[in-house]
């Protein structure tokens, strides 16, 4: 075997493997759910009522190709049509150092029926909440919720847009949502945080109730190690 094969040969097996690992450092992403049980504002079961099959019922789901754990109930922000509903849930516990945050929102009231000219209508660019981040060394993050680009009501029509930064990683068919000719859709969120060295501490969920029609709500959150 000449020297020029050998050469070749070995550099198509580092190639080889260096591709693996890549490949086997993607697979060994370590995604943790977060908490959310001693926050629940709202009972999955009310938010989920009247669809034709059950669907969402408690465990751990696959969106996005990442991970997350539904319980029995989801953090549901109120808002100037959701009065019953808090403004905000604090001191969401994680207590861990993460390369990013994954977020399962959406909002009630904005689009969908909610036609422009409608009170209950939200322009694209109005901000409608936020995620505070609070660290260890007591600095803070903020991570906005922004109408059109992070969220959009969860119930739409066909000709609606998705948010421009979020992704929809869930559709069903709801029976209140077709009555007025929409489907219900849920958004994941990337937030890839600034600061990986730092211990996040927890998270505040924090809503606009006397400003704005949309109600965020928030059924999982997970984090990447």
């Amino acid at each position: 075997m000449n020297r020029r094969l050998l050469l070749t040969l070995f550099c198509c097996a580092i190639s080889f493997s260096v591709a693996y690992a890549e490949e086997e450092q993607t697979e060994k992403n370590e995604f943790t759910p977060v908490d959310l049980s001693g926050h629940f504002t709202q009972t999955m079961q009310k938010k989920l009522a009247e669809y034709d099959n059950p669907s969402l019922p408690p465990g751990t789901y696959n969106f996005g190709n990442v991970e997350f754990e539904l319980g029995t109930g989801i953090i549901q922000l109120g808002s100037l049509y959701k009065q019953e509903c808090p403004d905000k849930v604090t001191k969401i516990e994680v207590n861990h150092k993460l390369k990013a945050l994954y977020l399962i929102q959406g909002t009630a009231f904005g689009g969908g029926p909610n036609v422009p000219g409608s009170k209950s209508h939200v322009q694209d660019g109005a901000r409608v909440g936020e995620y505070v981040i609070h660290y260890e060394d007591k600095s803070k993050a903020e991570i906005p919720i922004v109408y059109g680009k992070d969220v959009r009501d969860w119930w739409f029509r066909k000709d609606e847009k998705e948010p421009s930064d979020s992704k929809v990683v869930w559709e069903n068919d709801n029976k209140a949502a077709g009555r007025y000719k929409c489907r219900v859709r849920l958004y994941m969120t990337t937030w890839k945080n600034p600061h990986p060295d730092k211990k996040v501490v927890s998270i505040d969920y924090i809503g606009r109730k006397t400003e704005t029609a949309a109600a965020p709500f928030c059924m999982a959150i997970s984090y990447e190690k």
